[in-house]
């Protein structure tokens, strides 16, 4: 083989699974799905440990999925496309238009572990270490939908692993799967500190910090089309995170332990079917929801995915 030999790889996934009703499934939707399933198994696993019921693991996995997607959606509403957004009120809670920041989910998640730990009376910090491990991994399978979906491009490289994406000029980094490895690798890093039984919190502060961290140098192969304080508007929320986790990490480390809240022993469950339910339904919404940004969906996505067409749930956007 010549030297000059060069790779190309060329994006040319299909984004679209499926059609149920006049909706389109999504491959970056499902990365949500499989990622909230995986949450509900791990607690589920995890239930000894922590003295859950049943109930209260579909009760927390409920909670968590509904509050991720909200905090994900207010955040890229109000930080990203509020020009738009102002404009178009009534579109806000229309994920299937996609739109979702990552921070964000991080924000719904811990609001949602918050008010789960307030109705069920448990520890906050010990349940918030049980869950930034299945967390990293639903944000690891988040991005891998970001790649599949073509939406998040990295900057013109050289690099034999450059990417033509759909709607991008030149080769690019495939910055979001550079961030799905850094996501995935956190899972057994955190199950190794958590294994160690440390105070609590201080596996959460561990996720806070080394997420954000290791984002601001992954961030330097993405193209950031918004600016916040001079500095891109990602850098500038992984800058506060990190500094965020630093402090909390010290906190916690050097702080007496406080007395566990809540009891640890099995709680009696209720009835189940409801939740499951509710579950149901949240996993499916998720697999309606598009792309990182919000699109014009047939415009967008078009030429990936032909029969694509406007209606009342997928309007021309400008």
């Amino acid at each position: 083989m010549s030297s000059s030999t060069k790779i190309v790889i060329v994006h040319r996934i299909d984004p679209v699974i499926g059609e149920v009703g006049g909706v389109d499934l999504w491959w970056y939707g499902l990365s949500y799905t499989l990622g909230f399933f995986e949450v509900f198994l791990w607690f589920r696993s995890q239930r000894r440990r922590l003295g859950f019921s049943l109930a209260e693991v579909y009760d927390i996995s409920i909670l968590l999925a509904s509050c991720v997607v909200i905090g994900g959606r207010a955040v890229e509403v109000i930080f990203y496309e509020w020009p738009y957004y102002s404009q178009h009120p009534s579109q806000i809670p229309w994920i299937w238009l996609g739109g979702m920041s990552t921070h964000g989910l991080l924000l719904g998640g811990a609001i949602g572990t918050a008010i789960f730990c307030r109705i069920h009376r448990r520890p906050f910090l010990t349940i918030a270490d049980a869950l930034v491990i299945p967390g990293a991994f639903l944000m690891g399978t988040g991005r891998i939908g970001n790649f599949i979906d073509g939406q998040i491009v990295g900057s013109i490289t050289s690099m034999p692993w450059g990417v033509k994406f759909p709607d991008a000029d030149g080769f690019r980094h495939p910055v979001v799967l550079y961030d799905a490895i850094k996501n995935l690798l956190l899972v057994p890093a955190l199950i190794a500190i958590r294994k160690r039984n440390p105070k609590p919190g201080v596996v959460l502060a561990n996720f806070i910090f080394w997420y954000a961290f290791l984002r601001i140098f992954v961030d330097v192969f993405r193209e950031y089309p918004t600016r916040l304080f001079g500095l891109a508007t990602g850098q500038s929320l992984n800058l506060f995170m990190s500094g965020l986790g630093l402090g909390l990490w010290v906190w916690f480390a050097i702080r007496r332990a406080a007395s566990p809240g809540g009891s640890s022993r099995l709680r009696a469950g209720s009835t189940l079917w409801p939740r499951r339910v509710a579950f149901a339904a949240i996993l499916a919404l998720c697999m309606t929801m598009p792309s990182d940004w919000t699109q014009d969906i047939p415009k967008r996505y078009g030429k990936r995915h032909p029969g694509l067409h406007y209606s009342k749930i997928y309007p021309p956007i400008e």
